[in-house]
C-alpha cells in the first residue's frame, strides 16, 4: 500500500489518535514527529505497542504532507477508511440501550470544521447517532476527525443517497422529525421534544432544502436577539441537542 492515501482514512492530532487506538479502530500505521514531546506521545506509542501497529517517527514535514493543511500536534495515523453504518443500526443502538431514538440529520453541511463540532457535541449530549448525505456535504476527513476531537470514534455516522426517503423511513419507525427554520412560527423553548426524535440541521448558508423542510413533522426557530439573523451551523446545533437533553432530564 502506498503512502499517498485518500484523506479520509488519516486521523492527525494527539487526541484523535489515541481515542482512535482507545475504541479499537483499525490502524495500519502511525508516525510521530521527531522531537514530539515524549510525555504527549508515550500513551500513543504504550497503546500501539500493545496492538501490534507499527510506529515511524520521522521529519514533520512528512506528517505535513500526509494531512495538509491539517493542525496534526506531531501525531498521524493511517486507518481503515471510516465504517459508516446503516440507520436501522442508529435506532437499534437506542433500542440497545433503553432509550428513546435521538438523531441528528445534517442537510447538506459543508465545512468540515462544522461538522467535527457538531459529532463532539453529539457525543456529550448522547445523540445514538448522525445522518448525512452522500452527495454536496462533508464526509469523515483528517479535518473533521480532528475537529471533533476523538468525538467521531464514538458516535455513528450513517452516509445515505437519498434524504428524503430517509426522513420517511424514520416517521414509520416512529421517529418524529423536527427541522430548523428562521421563519418558523415555534420557538425551540416552546417545543416538547420528549420523544422520539430527529433534528434537521440545514446548510450553513441555504438552511434546509424545501423537499426536507415540506417532510419535517413540525419547524422550530432559535430566538434572535441580535443584528444578525443566523448562528453557525454547529452553534445552533448544540443550543438544539442540549434543550433535548434539558427536557428529557426534565431538569
Amino acid at each position: 500500500m502506498t503512502e499517498e492515501m485518500n484523506q479520509e482514512e488519516m486521523i492527525a492530532g494527539k487526541h484523535p489518535v489515541l481515542e482512535a487506538l482507545k475504541s479499537g479502530r483499525q490502524l495500519n500505521k502511525i508516525w510521530i514527529a521527531d522531537g514530539a514531546q515524549k510525555s504527549l506521545t508515550q500513551p500513543i506509542t504504550a497503546e500501539a505497542k500493545k496492538m501490534g501497529i507499527v510506529v515511524q517517527f520521522v521529519d514533520k514535514r512528512k506528517l505535513d504532507s500526509l494531512v495538509p493543511g491539517v493542525a496534526h500536534q506531531g501525531v498521524v495515523a493511517q486507518a481503515a477508511a471510516y465504517a459508516y453504518v446503516e440507520v436501522e443500526e442508529l435506532l437499534e443502538r437506542a433500542q440497545s440501550r433503553g432509550e428513546m431514538p435521538f438523531l441528528l440529520l445534517l442537510d447538506e453541511i459543508e465545512d468540515p470544521h462544522n461538522l467535527g463540532s457538531i459529532l463532539r457535541t453529539a457525543e456529550c449530549t448522547g445523540v445514538h447517532g448522525v445522518i448525512i448525505p452522500k452527495r454536496r456535504a462533508a464526509g469523515l476527513t483528517a479535518t473533521v476527525l480532528k475537529t471533533s476531537a476523538g468525538a467521531a470514534e464514538h458516535v455513528p455516522v450513517a452516509r445515505v443517497t437519498n434524504l428524503a426517503q430517509t426522513i420517511d423511513k424514520l416517521k414509520e419507525a416512529g421517529v418524529w422529525v423536527a427541522g430548523t427554520d428562521l421563519a418558523a412560527a415555534q420557538s425551540v423553548y416552546q417545543t416538547k421534544f420528549d420523544m422520539p426524535l430527529a433534528i434537521v440541521i440545514g446548510n450553513e448558508s441555504k438552511g434546509m432544502g424545501r423537499l426536507i423542510k415540506e417532510k419535517c413533522d413540525f419547524l422550530v426557530k432559535l430566538p434572535m436577539r441580535g443584528q444578525l439573523n443566523s448562528l453557525n451551523a454547529s452553534v445552533a446545533a448544540g443550543v438544539l441537542m442540549y434543550e433535548v437533553v434539558r427536557q428529557r432530564l426534565d431538569v
